[in-house]
């Protein structure tokens, strides 16, 4: 990645926390503090997260806004939800449950607790059936 919202800074501690070194162990690496070290990776994951902001606003322009999942909800009710959200308008959800549900656990796992979900999440969807999460 050439350009993009994260300094190398941030690249090379997200890379040496993915092999899974401390912010300790990555702060003698790289010769600063385990404090700076924590500062730069906190940057980093804010960075990450209004990016995908930006991105879900993005991709929901072209979307129609399916339904909200509630707090609460058990992760496995959400499926039969959307797909009959969907038939109502007349589309067709390009996954089957299993893909749907993993896409929305991948979408946001900060958003789940075990199989439930922690905040509302709201559900668009496409005119080709892809489903989209903000």
């Amino acid at each position: 990645m050439k350009e993009g919202l994260l300094t190398e800074r941030q690249k090379e501690v997200l890379r040496y926390r993915k092999q899974g070194l401390t912010q300790q162990q990555i702060a003698d690496i790289i010769d600063t503090s385990k404090a700076n070290v924590c500062t730069i990776e906190k940057s980093a994951m804010e960075n990450i997260r209004r990016a995908k902001e930006t991105l879900e606003f993005l991709y929901t322009l072209d979307a129609t806004h399916l339904c909200t999942i509630q707090s609460g909800t058990d992760l496995l009710e959400v499926a039969p939800v959307i797909y009959r959200e969907a038939e109502k308008i007349g589309i067709k959800v390009k996954y089957d449950t299993i893909s749907l549900i993993n896409k929305i656990r991948d979408s946001s796992p900060e958003r789940f607790k075990a199989r439930y979900i922690r905040e509302n999440i709201d559900v668009y969807i496409n005119d080709e059936g892809d489903l989209y999460f903000g």
